[in-house]
């Protein structure tokens, strides 16, 4: 069962609960700072901060606010991680899989003004329950009168226009909590988070980001999308034909041979999608992949966060691609430069371990041999070197935004590969992309 809680969907409201959070933080802070004077105890500020009672609060109040609380903390846990305290990591971390949804009298309210009174005769079957809670809406499992299964997304109210307002109130929440580096920028992370949420808060875009991702898809019989219920569907409501299937992750239990052919579908996507139609969905995250068993059939779900990549940027990438396959630290920099990894006033020795690092990360393209997700320490060793970045973090920002969604992507679609443990031939994938 998902946890309820009504949503404050007027600004106000919304800046007194970051408000009552500080002031609850700060009593946490004084009370436990107290007692580890009087055992004689040295406190630091940040053991102090990030008490097990503070992380709670914290993660308890963004998740309660969902919207921007939640999509800031989700960012900066994917996109910042390995620039932050550990323990403040640990927290955004947990908003990735922590939301509340709405409870049913707020829910009916939000479907009695997009569809009217009585909009309930409509259906054979609603369930209250939700399917998923995220950071923008709800999805709740239905069948029409007419027979058809329908997965309906369901906004908060509220959220769309206090998009820009609650950025900037987490933002300065972790300004007053000290909770981020002072040397590290937020401005262009706080920023994405903004364009990010006013996008995946069009519901009438996302339809429009099916259909075009349909007409690139075809016939191909891998995968399943949703098709749009326009009919039912609303700028608050968005309503699409269910797709079936389990977890992505139950895929665990099949033979090496399905897990490989799977994992390799997955991988052959978003390459189809960056180089051949310059259309991304750009959130890999587990719950938008459906295995569907008896057909081998992938459903893909949640076209809220698709991105359009521009020709010039396609190119610049497949350079830097080209670079790192055989071995050119030069070109690599200079196309790093091109894409905003670096502007000019690093060290030589950032730059050296920045140029490293992609290289490190595009080490399956230069394989010979089936590349072992599953046994492979890749992860690991990016991580490594990003923490050894982390010295110079006075020269450490975040490249553009198209960019970190690919990140987001990419990385999201290995560490899917890597639960699988699957074996792909990344060489085979990469072929036709690298000249």
């Amino acid at each position: 069962m998902a946890k309820e809680r009504t949503l404050s969907a007027g600004r106000t409201g919304r800046l007194l609960k970051l408000g009552r959070l500080v002031g609850g933080i700060a009593g946490e802070m004084l009370y436990e700072g107290t007692s580890q004077l009087v055992a004689g105890k040295q406190p630091r500020a940040l053991d102090l901060l990030l008490t097990p009672a503070n992380a709670r609060q914290l993660t308890e109040r963004l998740s309660e606010m969902r919207g921007a609380a939640m999509k800031v903390g989700q960012l900066l846990s994917m996109e910042a991680g390995d620039y932050l305290p550990a323990e403040l990591t640990d927290i955004l971390a947990r908003l990735r899989e922590s939301a509340y949804s709405m409870p049913r009298e707020q829910l009916v309210k939000v479907l009695q003004d997009a569809w009217g009174q009585g909009w309930e005769n409509d259906f054979e079957q609603f369930c209250f329950t939700p399917l998923a809670a995220a950071s923008i809406g709800q999805v709740h499992e239905a069948r029409s009168k007419g027979g058809q299964h329908l997965a309906i997304k369901i906004q908060y109210p509220g959220i769309r226009d206090s998009i820009d307002s609650d950025v900037n109130n987490v933002a300065s929440l972790l300004k007053i909590l000290r909770l981020v580096p002072k040397h590290y920028d937020l401005t262009p992370l706080l920023e994405e988070a903004k364009q990010q949420l006013h996008q995946e808060a069009d519901y009438f875009a996302e339809a429009g980001n099916i259909a075009e991702y349909q007409r690139y898809l075809g016939d191909d019989v891998n995968f399943e999308l949703p098709v749009v219920d326009r009919s039912r569907s609303t700028a608050d409501v968005l309503s699409m034909s269910f797709v079936p299937g389990v977890p992505i992750e139950s895929l665990i239990t099949e033979p090496e041979s399905v897990r490989n052919q799977i994992a390799t579908r997955l991988l052959a996507l978003p390459l189809r999608e960056v180089f051949e139609w310059g259309l991304v969905q750009t959130d890999a995250n587990f719950s938008n992949y459906r295995y569907q068993p008896g057909q081998g059939r992938i459903g893909l779900l949640d076209f809220g966060a698709t991105r359009r990549y521009h020709a010039d940027f396609i190119a610049t990438l497949n350079q830097l691609m080209n670079a790192a396959s055989r071995d050119d630290f030069s070109a690599i920099e200079t196309h790093a430069a091109e894409l905003g990894y670096l502007r000019g006033d690093e060290t030589k020795l950032y730059r050296q371990g920045l140029c490293r690092m992609i290289y490190t990360v595009t080490e399956p393209l230069r394989g010979q041999e089936i590349f072992d997700f599953g046994r492979s320490d890749l992860s690991q060793r990016v991580a490594e070197q990003a923490i050894s970045l982390r010295l110079h973090q006075r020269y450490m920002h975040l490249p553009s935004s198209d960019v970190l969604f690919l990140h987001r992507k990419f990385a999201g679609t290995y560490l899917l590969c890597a639960r699988l443990r699957a074996q792909v031939d990344i060489g085979a994938l990469m072929s036709p992309y690298i000249q």
